[in-house]
């Protein structure tokens, strides 16, 4: 059986582009690869608080030491933490704000980097924790930018997925979709093509 964790980031629910895309991909492949489980995390239905530094101080503390908001920051940091070791296959619904990703985001990387669970520092730098998964990013952006200095984004999510081990990855964009009807239709069209590709792989 595989596990599939589908992570959805767009503030906008399942009327986000991106949220859309990812969720076509999970169907398509839930068809393709029969007895597959699914886990979804929705970053907008079900918000994650920012990592503060009591929170983050309590990791080290034993869970009778810990505060109340340091007891209920760890149990989140691990329910998120087992949602992803547990994955086979990581699908993220990953749109583009301001040229990085969602606040959401960013707040379910910070509960879930975390030294001794999903990554270790040695002698030689950070080791990532998560090895052997699959991860397919489904980004999407109202107007162009990858292959840019402006594309800020894609360099952030590999280098975050590389941090946790995870090196086996496929990343589709769909751009252009606030640059008028006929570019978001060629864009859309062009990701649902990759989309049915990689689902039937």
């Amino acid at each position: 059986m595989t596990n599939i964790l589908h992570i959805k980031s767009s503030i906008l629910g399942d009327a986000g582009q991106s949220n859309q895309i990812s969720q076509k991909f999970v169907d398509q492949y839930l068809i393709t690869h029969g007895g597959s489980e699914l886990t979804v995390r929705d970053l907008s239905e079900n918000p994650i608080p920012h990592l503060t530094g009591e929170a983050i101080g309590g990791y080290a503390l034993a869970p009778e030491d810990r505060t109340e908001a340091q007891a209920e920051a760890a149990a989140l940091s691990d329910t998120l933490i087992n949602e992803l070791r547990t994955a086979d296959i990581i699908v993220m619904g990953l749109p583009m704000y301001n040229f990085g990703v969602s606040s959401s985001m960013k707040a379910w990387i910070d509960y879930v980097a975390r030294a001794g669970e999903t990554f270790t520092y040695t002698e030689n730098g950070p080791v990532g924790l998560l090895k052997g998964k699959k991860a397919y990013i489904f980004a999407a952006r109202g107007g162009k930018y990858f292959g840019t200095a402006t594309d800020t984004q894609t360099g952030f999510i590999e280098t975050i997925l590389k941090f946790f081990g995870i090196v086996d990855y496929e990343i589709v964009y769909a751009e252009g979709l606030n640059m008028g009807d006929e570019p978001k239709a060629d864009a859309l069209a062009a990701a649902n093509v990759k989309v049915a590709e990689l689902a039937a792989a």
